[in-house]
């Protein structure tokens, strides 16, 4: 087995971006959602509700943050320079149940990116002051998070999209790319659904734990080049056969949630091996 593609999404719910090569930190990729847009409320903004993020283009690079976003809907588009914040200017947002205090990027963006969206929104950038760790209902030990919702990285297999896919198509609907899921690790050579039995794995040199199944939601029927939804697929086939049997980790699986026991650097081509395997796979409802 091998790594077939990596991604890292910049601005949380925006566009991924596909290097050959990236630096694992002990909260996931360097510059993997270290950046978020939130409401009025502070609250962050998601593709579930305002699938156009999708089009967010973001390229960081040691100063910052060079964004760019199509004119959608009678809203102006535009790009801008965005310099990494002093984190004088401090905000309480929320990625779900936790609390972050961020560094706020800046009135002028603020603004900027408000007129581009045609809503209010602020730009935060979760920075070395920033805080937050994984549920320890799921590790052993704390471990950091950014943005993500939940956890470091998220994994998944071609062999598996291969499988969702013929089952998509055999019931007459249309076959969904792997970015719809947002992976940060895409492994091919696998076979399907095995990953429901790793544990633990070898990504070249790195280790990481596979600690709970990614549990799907309206992201994924979201048409990533697009920024539309794009009807019920995948999750109504995710519903039939993948639904979960564990009342911890309800809801329709695709991927799984890891966490990095150190830092290194994963690159595409890197070999990946099981360590340890999870006796039983995970148990799925009948």
């Amino acid at each position: 087995m091998q790594v077939s593609t990596l991604a890292i999404h910049p601005v949380k719910g925006g566009r991924a971006r596909h290097p050959d090569a990236a630096v694992l930190e002990p909260m996931g990729f360097a510059d993997d959602r270290r950046w978020m847009l939130v409401d009025e409320t502070g609250r962050f903004l998601s593709q579930r509700e305002y699938p156009p993020l999708a089009l967010l283009d973001a390229e960081p690079d040691e100063d910052g943050l060079h964004l760019s976003f199509p004119g959608i809907g009678g809203s102006d588009g535009g790009e801008r320079f965005v310099a990494l914040p002093d984190g004088d200017e401090r905000l309480s947002v929320t990625v779900w149940s936790d609390t972050v205090d961020a560094a706020s990027a800046g009135e002028d963006t603020d603004a900027a990116l408000s007129r581009w969206l045609g809503r209010a929104v602020r730009l935060v950038h979760f920075d070395d002051r920033a805080r937050r760790s994984v549920s320890r209902d799921w590790t052993s030990e704390d471990a950091p998070v950014g943005f993500a919702d939940g956890f470091p990285l998220l994994v998944a297999t071609t062999a598996s999209l291969r499988d969702l896919n013929r089952r998509i198509v055999s019931a007459g609907g249309e076959a969904v790319p792997m970015s719809r899921f947002r992976p940060n690790i895409v492994v091919d050579g696998a076979a399907p659904l095995a990953e429901d039995e790793w544990a633990t794995i070898a990504v070249g040199d790195v280790v990481l734990d596979l600690v709970k199944p990614c549990a799907r939601c309206a992201v994924t029927t979201v048409d990533q080049d697009e920024g539309r939804r794009a009807g019920k697929e995948p999750l109504a086939t995710l519903a039939r056969f993948r639904r979960s049997g564990e009342p911890r980790a309800p809801g329709a699986l695709f991927g799984w949630n890891a966490v990095p026991r150190e830092g290194g650097r994963i690159r595409v081509g890197d070999p990946v091996r099981v360590i340890e395997a999870r006796e039983g796979g995970w148990p799925l409802a009948l």
